[in-house]
């Protein structure tokens, strides 16, 4: 069966056809988070260390590691930092650094950058993930001998030279081009992890049922293991969560075994909370004086003040659960098992020391 090894120092997470579910999380990309662009900028990588602990935290095997950060005031001073060439090949080894340095969890090296993956390669310890290549020339020409030189596994996305294909026959000939031009460079079938893009369900009513065809042909036909981005079937829609939490447990049964994803439900934040209230004051309802905020938002179904496993990880884990990847459910069972109040530690049912009496 295919197995793709991918390592930290300490760690090992297997993507494979009878393994549980890689969850590969997305958090570390400055991708449309100005304010993270914005610490990164000023050397502040606390919260890329706070991602990186949430994540794994949540349930994430394998953490993405993205350096494409866009540095508006050093852009102005320097004009070489609206170049990603220049910027991302030194963000990345001190991005990487920052997330060795909080989690043994493995990584994925995710630029379009060639430095930038080489000089990750370099910093990451163990055996890495790299992220990507496409059926581009261009890109196969500058990816594969890396991937090759530091005998790392590598996400192949299917699409190539000509854009992206809404034919999935096309987007399966991109991803045996890849396979096939990574074994000309001596890289075997199973160090290959597919994404055969997934479209959103909004635009195109038939991209659930194309991913899972593909997903079927990719792993009987070329043997390889397969990711996507998870939240793009939902992209438009309302209750996101709702559509993806569907969607995963059917990519897992169609052989998916791994997803690039948020794996953590965020915090509810200060103006979410006074905003609540002041819905509340209108209503005429009293709060109890110095109410602890995580107890008024759990108590109003709004989540938690705190980051926790998001919805899609408890599908996951139930798939993981009905799929036989979770011996006796151990998992799942852990996942679910409510904490015990404080100072009812120990305690049995209903808060009784002890198990149930027998009676004589």
């Amino acid at each position: 069966m295919t197995r793709t090894v991918v390592e930290s120092k300490t760690k090992t997470t297997v993507i494979g056809f009878d393994e549980p579910f890689s969850v590969i999380g997305e958090r570390i990309n400055p991708t449309g988070r100005k304010i993270l662009n914005e610490e990164l900028e000023r050397r502040d990588f606390s919260r890329v260390e706070a991602d990186a602990v949430a994540q794994v935290a949540a349930g994430a095997t394998i953490l993405d590691v993205n350096s494409g950060a866009v540095f508006s005031n050093k852009m102005a001073e320097d004009p070489r930092y609206a170049d990603n060439n220049f910027l991302e090949p030194t963000l990345m080894p001190e991005l990487i650094n920052r997330v060795q340095a909080v989690t043994d969890c493995p990584i994925c090296i995710d630029s379009s950058v060639p430095g930038a993956l080489e000089n990750g390669l370099a910093a990451a310890e163990g055996r890495p993930l790299l992220n990507s290549v496409t059926g581009e020339e261009e890109r196969l020409e500058l990816v594969l001998p890396l991937v090759k030189k530091y005998n790392v596994p590598v996400v192949a996305i299917s699409n190539d030279d000509t854009g992206i294909s809404e034919d999935p026959e096309v987007r399966f000939a991109v991803a045996k081009k890849i396979v096939e031009r990574a074994a000309d460079f001596g890289i075997p079938a199973h160090d290959i992890v597919v994404d055969p893009l997934v479209m959103p369900i909004g635009a195109m009513a038939t991209a659930g049922h194309q991913v899972f065809t593909l997903v079927r042909r990719l792993r009987e036909e070329l043997g390889v293991n397969t990711t996507c981005g998870a939240s793009n079937i939902s992209f438009g829609l309302p209750n996101r969560h709702g559509i993806n939490n569907a969607f995963l447990p059917m990519a897992m049964g169609a052989g998916m075994t791994s997803a690039i994803m948020n794996p953590v439900a965020l915090p509810v934040g200060p103006k979410k909370i006074a905003e609540k209230k002041a819905e509340l004051d209108a209503l005429g309802v009293v709060l109890p004086e110095g109410m602890d905020d995580e107890v008024f938002v759990q108590l109003f179904g709004m989540g938690s003040t705190k980051p926790r496993a998001g919805k899609e990880m408890e599908a996951i884990r139930a798939a993981n659960f009905l799929f036989d990847r979770d011996p006796h459910g151990g998992d799942w069972i852990k996942f679910n098992k409510v904490a015990p109040k404080a100072g009812e530690e120990g305690r049995g049912r209903a808060g009784r020391t002890g198990g149930r009496r027998r009676r004589a």
